[in-house]
């Protein structure tokens, strides 16, 4: 499985040190900021998306220490550990096992939803390798998709597991 690349914040004295894949940048923004947009304006990564703005769509979801969460309304201030966004979950020569599950079974319609669905899914995965049915159905039951792909998301989410798994 491909290196995760994280991102790290430090706040000091009004301005956030942060390392994004490899990188170190520093922001000057409130702590009150939504995760979301300091990813998608300051530090121009577009792949986590603005859905609802209320946690309630999952197309915002990102990993703070490997824990998917809302980033539309987690504030900057309030992150702690490493953050990993699906621009860091693999990388255009070694895909994650769920980017290549989800391009295998030709997952997206839309694909609005997907950083997140992705996001979600490589969680569940990292938590429990080989999940059932209702395992997938409970961890992904907060990521809407308009096209109604959720039978081939789960099937993704099957194939990937069976990748991690080394099956």
């Amino acid at each position: 499985m491909p290196c995760v690349r994280s991102l790290h914040f430090t706040h000091r004295e009004g301005d956030m040190k942060l390392t994004v894949n490899g990188k170190s940048h520093s922001i000057d923004v409130e702590p009150e900021m939504p995760l979301l947009w300091v990813l998608r304006d300051e530090l121009n990564l577009p792949g986590t998306k603005f859905g609802c703005g209320m946690a309630q769509c999952g197309a915002c979801t990102v990993h703070v220490d490997g824990t998917a969460v809302r980033s539309c309304v987690t504030p900057v201030g309030s992150v702690s550990g490493a953050v990993t966004t699906v621009e860091g979950l693999g990388t255009p020569t070694t895909l994650h096992a769920v980017q290549a599950a989800w391009i295998e079974h030709q997952v997206a319609q839309c694909g609005y939803c997907q950083s997140g669905q992705i996001m979600s899914a490589a969680a569940l995965l990292q938590k429990n390798p080989a999940p059932t049915d209702a395992d997938i159905d409970a961890a992904m039951s907060g990521n809407l998709c308009r096209c109604g792909a959720y039978p081939r998301i789960r099937a993704a989410i099957h194939g990937a597991a069976k990748h991690v798994q080394g099956v």
